[in-house]
């Protein structure tokens, strides 16, 4: 384990945890660790909207893990990154990427949850993809099978040194006849190498120049270690595609990812190339966000916070967001594709906004 990333000191768990073998097995990795049995992994007093841990923020995502068991497992329709959205085994991270949209539900303090029901969120993939059948035609998110993002709330290379949670999912999908399974991380994991996925889970390496990536992907992997980790990932059997999110607007950034775009162009392999995809999202922030970076990380919000440039915006969840100006977003999105067609070519764009 990435000592620098996780030194797990104390586990908050939920009364059930220990019924299950995965919340058995968590708990012997770290038996040291200090416990406390909470009614809730969503609510946590001390923990969750404690104003006072912000300044504690990278602290607790090093030190403390909640173990939980997951209540709902819905899968919901999505239609960009992926198809659907499944169920996930975790939410929270170790790391502390400075625009991460998970915090603004948790106050505070946002360390890893990991639940520890894994045959029952497994079971629930499997049943809904049973019930899709094969998929009736091609879309922008796979030409041939249905893809599920399983890690929408947190970073799957991150959750596999806690667990063989992420290894259980790579299993199911190898085995699922019309299903993918799909994920964004920012974090190399090179023991995902060996998880044999038969080109059915696709990794999506989250990239921005280099340097605002030192401000704002807090704990990550350096940029140029993702990069160099893609042919690897494709030789290992996983599909790799490109996630260029956020997309953050500063003076100079066309210069700076037309530079990222040609350190991608010359790394990759032939046949990283040819089955190349990328998604384009640009940054969404968030008022209440913005306050809690001010008590960590205020050099980010220099970054992240620019008034002149954006606007509030209702979420499709009913949230108050802050995007960039509808006018100034379409041109600086037209800029950016048309960059990335021109620096690199063989990648294709599955979706920009």
């Amino acid at each position: 384990m990435n000592a620098r990333l996780l030194d797990i000191r104390h586990i908050y768990l939920e009364p059930r945890v220990t019924e299950y073998a995965r919340g058995r097995e968590i708990l012997a990795r770290f038996p040291d660790a200090g416990r406390t049995e909470v009614p809730s992994h969503w609510n946590i007093p001390g923990l969750h909207g404690n104003a006072g841990l912000v300044r504690d923020w990278v602290r607790l995502k090093r030190q403390v893990l909640v173990l939980g068991v997951r209540k709902t497992f819905t899968t919901r329709a999505n239609g960009r990154s992926a198809d659907w959205i499944a169920p996930g085994l975790a939410n929270g991270c170790a790391m502390s990427c400075a625009y991460c949209y998970v915090p603004r539900r948790k106050g505070f303090a946002n360390p890893i949850t990991t639940f520890v029901n894994v045959e029952e969120t497994l079971s629930a993939l499997r049943r809904h993809a049973a019930k899709l059948g094969p998929k009736p035609e091609p879309n922008q998110v796979d030409p041939e099978l249905w893809v599920y993002d399983v890690g929408e709330n947190s970073d799957l290379s991150v959750d596999a040194l806690l667990s063989d949670n992420v290894r259980d999912l790579v299993a199911l999908f190898r085995e699922l006849p019309n299903a993918r399974a799909s994920f964004a991380t920012k974090y190399v994991n090179r023991d995902l190498l060996t998880y044999d996925p038969q080109g059915k889970t696709r990794v999506r390496f989250s990239l921005m120049p280099r340097p605002i990536a030192r401000v704002l992907d807090v704990r990550t992997s350096p940029i140029r270690e993702r990069i160099a980790a893609v042919n690897d990932f494709v030789e290992a059997g996983y599909e790799v595609h490109l996630n260029f999110s956020p997309v953050v607007i500063y003076e100079g950034w066309t210069a700076d990812y037309a530079e990222l775009l040609r350190e991608v162009r010359a790394s990759l392999s032939e046949r990283a190339r040819a089955q190349l995809a990328a998604e384009v999202i640009f940054l969404t922030h968030n008022a209440g966000l913005h306050e809690v970076n001010l008590g960590w990380h205020p050099g980010a919000e220099r970054l992240l916070w620019r008034p002149g440039w954006q606007e509030t915006k209702r979420s499709e969840h009913g949230g108050e967001n802050v995007r960039y100006r509808h006018g100034f977003k379409g041109k600086a999105v037209a800029r950016f594709t048309e960059l990335l067609a021109r620096e690199l070519p063989e990648c294709r764009v599955r979706y920009a906004f």
